[in-house]
């Protein structure tokens, strides 16, 4: 996507504590599903120089090279698995996953319900006892500070149970970027419980459920957009609370509101997304060739951290 699709004219950037705690030694096995493209291929190039990823690179052997030939890659040292177009793609990366011979998956040239499909089965992907649920790690420029949309990808109309979930994949992901005791915010419309807004009640009874668990994450709600991220005005609606005005996470009720939050802040902001989806064996990145550089190195970033046990 280049500069003039967006509102902003600010360069989206990687932020930087996020490659700093992405790179070690240990890089992380990456199946890039369709690799075949340039686009695809340049991402897994970049992580890999980051020190981030150690690519597989699947798909057409004679278009891998030929978008290696395109960008002036030498992909000689790595692996390659050949598979047959996008669906053969797909199979062959959800192979590897579930057979633990790569970390995570990364989707390239393919359709992301073709990426989607064989990793979501029951038996050959990477879904277990858990649900999978979707994050962005969203930073804007000149500000290291994140903040994490969930889930803004692949739950529609998450009920009460399946945010539960979403929370707890969360969380785990904020301790792995050194985020003790992450801060949740529940979003809704208002602070108010009101029969007329079903999602006022379903947030008090999620919050109510992680204050008699033992989740090291303070959660809160519901909470209006404005009294998540602003300290003032939470103060002037006299909310007290750790996470009013100062959340790490933002659980939204729907798949349109977080659409809408997370590509308000790309257009409007330079906001930096990296998307990742959580809860499987392995971790599953959802990038798109619209994406900027930045994001997809993100993403491979954010990835990489989650796919680290512990």
């Amino acid at each position: 996507m280049g500069a003039s699709s967006f509102l902003s004219r600010q360069q989206v950037i990687c932020p930087p504590s996020l490659l700093r705690r992405a790179t070690g030694a240990n890089h992380a096995i990456t199946a890039i599903v369709g690799a075949d493209h340039p686009v695809a291929l340049d991402s897994a190039r970049q992580a890999l120089e980051a020190g981030i990823i150690e690519p597989v690179l699947i798909g057409s052997l004679s278009g891998i090279e030929s978008a290696a030939q395109e960008i002036g890659w030498d992909i000689s040292g790595l692996e390659i698995v050949e598979a047959s177009g996008e669906a053969g793609a797909a199979q062959a990366g959800a192979q590897l996953a579930s057979s633990k011979r790569v970390q995570m998956v990364m989707k390239g040239h393919v359709h992301s319900d073709t990426f989607m499909r064989p990793l979501l089965t029951k038996e050959g992907g990477i879904r277990g006892s858990g649900r999978l649920s979707h994050v962005f790690h969203m930073t804007v420029p000149d500000n290291d500070k994140a903040i994490m949309l969930t889930d803004c990808a692949l739950n529609v109309a998450p009920n009460i149970k399946t945010r539960i979930a979403i929370i707890e994949n969360v969380v785990t992901l904020a301790h792995k970027l050194g985020i003790t005791t992450p801060r949740v915010a529940l979003l809704a419309a208002s602070e108010m419980i009101s029969g007329a807004m079903p999602v006022t009640e379903e947030c008090a009874r999620i919050a109510e459920h992680f204050s008699a668990s033992d989740l090291n994450a303070e959660v809160f709600g519901p909470l209006a957009f404005d009294n998540v991220v602003s300290a003032d005005s939470a103060k002037m609606k006299g909310i007290e609370h750790p996470v009013a005005g100062d959340a790490d996470v933002i659980v939204v009720p729907t798949i349109e509101t977080g659409n809408a939050l997370f590509k308000m802040m790309v257009y409007f902001m330079s906001a930096c997304a990296g998307g990742i989806v959580l809860g499987g064996s392995v971790p599953a990145l959802l990038t798109s060739r619209a994406d900027p550089p930045a994001a997809r190195l993100a993403s491979a970033a954010l990835g990489a951290i989650s796919a680290r046990p512990g």
